[in-house]
């Protein structure tokens, strides 16, 4: 198997929260804000992390969740780094959260950014989000193997595979993909998600590797066509998206040849210096977010792996897919020179 494939174990981690260093006292888990609360997106509008934001800010405001208003600012600029800068120099202030993709791990490790995610304080895995790899729905193509058929067809680079950002999760994926078919794309960047599924519905790409959240509206609309899904299993959705079909009827890229896997992170962090009660504050936030019918159907039609992790458990986690990131942005040449 080519060492690009990203494995993650979940089995007995799934639904799994530490407690730990969250534990609190009665007396500190009444901490609650006292003004907005800024949720800081590092990526562009329309894509994954943007959409669950948003979806998280309604499911507060109309469920009445807090007591104050939680602020979605999305700060994109240097593959999220301004994101993650604003959030790493607002020590001590518990009125900011930040959504966190891989590039979390990318972005430092491709700019060099005086960046890492220890210098944030980590609060909670919401989920986990599939990637699909997905092309036009006028084209002839209905299997990885069509596709990749008509890719070898024509000469290196002549097809374009859309992508959000460079040298982050849907670039590592495209460089998997061009290893293990021994195919070459022209790897189109864009600032996010639902750019990226416009052009490839504009035919201004042949393919992009998109979350499934990123896709679903244009696949209802019969614009996209789903071809296979990063996971080492199918999707356990079943419910009809479009002609019969649906997360479930997707198969998986390992098994049409595609010798690799990946999923990503979407997580919550705070700023650095948070207090432990301030932590369990949005810990119990999000868990009472989770509960909602709203967040069941974000999660249904993102087809998203609910796994839920928080406290010394979800470091972990984190740790060990920051190494996993180093490996593969090192083989794929991402790097930022020193």
């Amino acid at each position: 198997m080519t060492t690009l494939t990203t494995r993650i174990a979940f089995g007995a981690l799934a639904g799994v929260w530490a407690t730990g260093a969250l534990t609190s006292t009665p007396a500190q888990a009444q901490w609650k804000p006292t003004r907005p609360v800024e949720f800081i997106i590092p990526a562009g509008t329309g894509g994954g992390a943007d959409q669950m934001a948003r979806t998280i800010q309604g499911i507060v405001s109309k469920h009445k969740l807090m007591n104050t208003p939680l602020v979605v600012i999305n700060k994109a600029g240097g593959a999220g780094g301004e994101g993650f800068l604003d959030v790493k120099n607002s020590r001590n202030n518990p009125h900011k959260i930040i959504i966190t993709l891989s590039n979390l791990f990318t972005t430092p490790l491709a700019t060099g950014i005086p960046f890492n995610w220890k210098d944030l304080t980590p609060v909670a895995m919401l989920a986990l989000d599939e990637f699909v790899l997905w092309v036009n729905a006028e084209t002839p193509y209905k299997s990885v193997k069509d596709y990749i058929d008509a890719v070898k067809k024509v000469p290196p680079g002549q097809f374009k595979m859309g992508g959000t950002g460079s040298r982050q999760e849907d670039q590592i994926i495209t460089v998997a993909i061009e290893k293990s078919a021994k195919v070459k794309f022209t790897y189109i960047p864009f600032r996010g998600g639902g750019e990226v599924a416009v052009q490839l519905v504009g035919n201004h790409v042949n393919s992009t590797v998109n979350n499934p959240i990123e896709g679903v509206a244009q696949w209802r609309g019969n614009k996209v066509r789903p071809l296979c899904v990063f996971d080492g299993k199918t999707l356990s959705y079943k419910e009809t998206i479009v002609d019969k079909m649906s997360w479930s009827s997707i198969p998986t890229c390992m098994s049409q040849g595609l010798d690799m896997e990946y999923l990503m992170l979407r997580g919550i962090f705070m700023p650095p210096g948070a207090k432990p009660d301030q932590v369990n504050f949005y810990v119990e936030l999000f868990k009472k977010v989770r509960e909602t019918p709203e967040w069941k159907k974000f999660m249904t039609d993102g087809a998203f792996n609910q796994t839920f992790m928080s406290g010394a458990e979800y470091a972990k986690w984190v740790a060990k897919e920051e190494q996993r990131h180093r490996e593969l942005m090192t083989e794929a040449g991402f790097l930022a020179k020193k």
